[in-house]
């Protein structure tokens, strides 16, 4: 997969390249660039935002550089992305569509009041958004995304059955999980996970993610 993001801060994807995503980027598992949106801006200090017609507090950005940002590196074969609070909030079924269906993802990080509309009716497929607040920009939208889409690329974790085995995975939250010590400040590991009986083991884990979704998160067993 490769992933294009535009932004006004490549500074801010650092955490990006570190870690499990990191490595993978390293073995040139997938693909990640960083396009700095100003840098296409044609006016001669760089501008990239103006005042709004209509009034409105704030300053929005400029149609020119974000749209010509965009063509840089947007194909037939690409699917564009502007992170916004009135995009369709995302699940992990979406993220799975995205990565399942996508091999060129371009996202789009707003800035100040957001982007020129023009820019969303002519370049964007999808808006998203990460939950019902609002961001100083779009910077960390697009890194939960791209973190939670580069999850589902093969080979990018340890393990390919680890996106399966965990929370939302089958609309439920996961079930405890315990490592060494087997006692610790007197609390114990359960003694099924101990036992070796395989069945009772995975009989205890459907159990207990009803019933942590349960405590947690009703509103998932009622959907």
């Amino acid at each position: 997969m490769k992933i294009d993001i535009l932004t006004l801060f490549p500074e801010m994807f650092e955490p990006l390249k570190a870690s499990i995503l990191g490595r993978a980027l390293e073995k040139n598992i997938f693909e990640l660039n960083l396009i700095d949106i100003r840098s296409f801006s044609l006016d001669k200090h760089k501008k990239v935002d103006d005042y709004i017609f209509g009034g409105g507090d704030g300053m929005l950005m400029t149609p020119q550089p974000l749209y010509d940002a965009i063509m840089s590196v947007k194909t037939d074969k690409s699917y564009c992305v502007y992170m916004s609070p009135k995009g369709t909030v995302l699940t992990q079924n979406k993220v799975k569509s995205i990565a399942n269906d996508v091999d060129h993802l371009i996202i789009v990080c707003g800035h100040y009041e957001g982007i020129d509309q023009r820019i969303i009716d002519l370049c964007i497929d999808e808006q998203v958004s990460i939950g019902d607040y609002v961001l100083t920009g779009g910077e960390l939208p697009a890194m939960v995304l791209a973190d939670a889409v580069l999850r589902y690329v093969p080979n990018v974790l340890h393990s390919d059955t680890s996106v399966v085995d965990e929370s939302f995975s089958d609309k439920l939250l996961e079930y405890p999980q315990y490592t060494r010590p087997r006692e610790f400040m007197g609390l114990s590991v359960p003694e099924v996970l101990i036992n070796g009986n395989h069945k009772e083991i995975e009989k205890w884990k459907s159990e207990q993610k009803i019933s942590e979704t349960k405590k947690f998160r009703p509103d998932l067993l009622d959907k």
